[in-house]
């Protein structure tokens, strides 16, 4: 069909995936952590007090002391292309840019931060994209994190006028893919090491123990997450939850807590793992590979290693190909 001369400009038909991680600040400085935190614990998905009660102690206490502190923990992980979150997303949207072929585009954003969810798929529409897949890289499903990722994209799209077709990228915290990806992960890292860990810890993001009490799937998930990772190792792994934050009860047993008790148990070699998390981030290379380390050599341990999440590595972005591919079936771009 030939448009009128006056029709605004059509682009090509594409798919689109974008694949959505947490959020990162855009520096290392406090003015940059406190931009973030406010949107970040301003979110009723995070924080589900009523914010008639939250949003003072958040304005008044919280966004007062909390950035200095954390962006000099930022500071101690910052790489030369940013965030270490931010650039390894990056790295794993580029890694997969040509995966599926020229009539689909990769893209990614960030949940908190930039680039936003909204900015990108503007971004995508604008460029051809009528069917988009939406990839929340959260392994384990929780309202936290993968609902509040997709609410964003659904806020985005109520404003739209020519809305593109949406599909979202379930969990995958027990796919045979992603299971045998952490596996080959873990064994290339426990060989590289020079020890042998008596015991292996399987961390994962805290959350209220109130979410598991409502219903949330995501405590069950971390456990099946690491039993089935262990059965593929041969091996048991210690199941803890870090990133606990405030008075309220979180689930346990809490990753500092086990760190400090197993030198006295006779355990003296550890190694941990955090399977909860797509990229490395601030809660695992400043929280797990630096804090837990001081605590647990404090506590009396010999030798400790963080080992890496699955990144860009290759194993990773073959896992991710195929997820996304299985996703993605029956979609094909209209003539």
């Amino acid at each position: 069909m030939t448009l009128p001369q006056d029709h605004p400009a059509v682009p090509a038909r594409k798919l689109g995936v974008l694949l959505i991680n947490l959020g990162t600040p855009d520096a290392a400085d406090a003015r940059s952590v406190k931009r973030y935190l406010a949107e970040f614990l301003s979110d009723r998905r995070v924080v589900e007090i009523p914010p008639i009660l939250w949003q003072p102690i958040l304005r008044g206490i919280i966004l007062n002391t909390r950035p200095k502190k954390s962006a000099h923990a930022y500071g101690q992980v910052w790489r030369e292309d940013g965030s270490p979150l931010a650039a390894i997303t990056r790295l794993q949207a580029a890694a997969l840019k040509d995966a599926f072929g020229p009539d689909v585009m990769v893209d990614w954003a960030m949940r908190y931060g930039n680039p936003s969810i909204g900015d990108r798929l503007a971004a995508l529409k604008a460029a051809g994209c009528e069917r988009i897949l939406l990839a929340p890289l959260y392994p384990q499903y929780c309202g936290a994190t993968t609902a509040t990722a997709n609410d964003k994209a659904f806020e985005v799209l109520a404003g739209m006028r020519w809305q593109p077709t949406i599909r979202t990228l379930p969990p995958y915290h027990d796919d045979p893919a992603y299971i045998g990806a952490l596996k080959t992960s873990v064994e290339a890292a426990l060989a590289a090491l020079d020890f042998t860990p008596q015991a292996i810890l399987a961390s994962f993001h805290g959350m209220p123990q109130r979410t598991l009490e409502l219903g949330d799937p995501y405590h069950c998930q971390c456990r099946k997450t690491a039993r089935l990772l262990g059965e593929a190792m041969g091996r048991d792994l210690i199941v803890t939850f870090q990133s606990r934050f405030g008075r309220a009860k979180w689930l346990e047993p809490a990753t500092d807590t086990v760190l400090e008790s197993l030198p006295g148990k006779g355990i003296a070699r550890v190694a941990i793992v955090a399977p909860g998390f797509s990229a490395d981030c601030l809660e695992t290379l400043e929280e797990l590979a630096i804090r837990g380390r001081e605590s647990f050599i404090a506590a009396g341990g010999s030798d400790f290693a963080y080992l890496p999440c699955l990144n860009d590595s290759p194993e990773s972005i073959a896992m991710l190909r195929i997820l996304i591919l299985r996703e993605l079936e029956g979609w094909t771009v209209p003539a």
